[in-house]
């Protein structure tokens, strides 16, 4: 098979990355997700898991890929993908607002970046949330990451993150 790219951007910061697809480890995310390109939606930096931003769709696959290349530690690079109920996601220690589009779904997929160091997966209510690592950047995450820092420090109100077919 062709290496695949996409390439995964904050539109409003007009900064952008290139991630290959890891096709020989996720191949059943990876082509779920290929498949419904472009994706992408309002962005949210993690509380817990430390250096991620992701955003929260519907889901997309015909059959919600299993878990395979799981991780609950991620390094900089990694996207991620992750299933969640609407319960899971229902608390109000996530400080999603009543208005987020994820709201009422019974189903929430959760595309993650991310890009910096010492991530671990664990959530206070849940304990260990495993993801499927389906791609890594390979251009571009330096600036990604500045970014990521500035959405950190500056809000991410008015900002989505995409995934496009690079």
């Amino acid at each position: 098979m062709t290496d695949r790219f996409i390439e995964v951007s904050l539109d409003k910061r007009g900064v952008s990355c290139t991630a290959k697809l890891l096709d020989d480890r996720a191949p059943i995310t990876c082509n779920a997700v290929w498949d419904a390109l472009p994706l992408g939606g309002d962005v949210y930096h993690a509380k817990y898991a430390r250096n991620e931003i992701y955003a929260l769709l519907p889901p997309f696959a015909p059959e919600e890929p299993p878990l395979e290349n799981p991780t609950i530690t991620p390094i900089p690079g990694d996207l991620c993908y992750f299933t969640f109920t609407d319960t899971q996601l229902g608390t109000k220690s996530y400080g999603y607002e009543s208005r987020a589009q994820h709201q009422g779904r019974s189903t929430v997929v959760d595309l993650a970046l991310f890009y910096e160091r010492n991530n671990l997966l664990i959530n206070g209510d849940a304990g260990w949330v495993p993801g499927i690592v389906w791609g890594s950047v390979v251009d571009g995450l330096d600036r990604m990451a500045d970014a990521c820092q500035d959405l950190w420090r500056a809000g991410a109100l008015g900002e989505t993150l995409n995934f496009r077919r690079a």
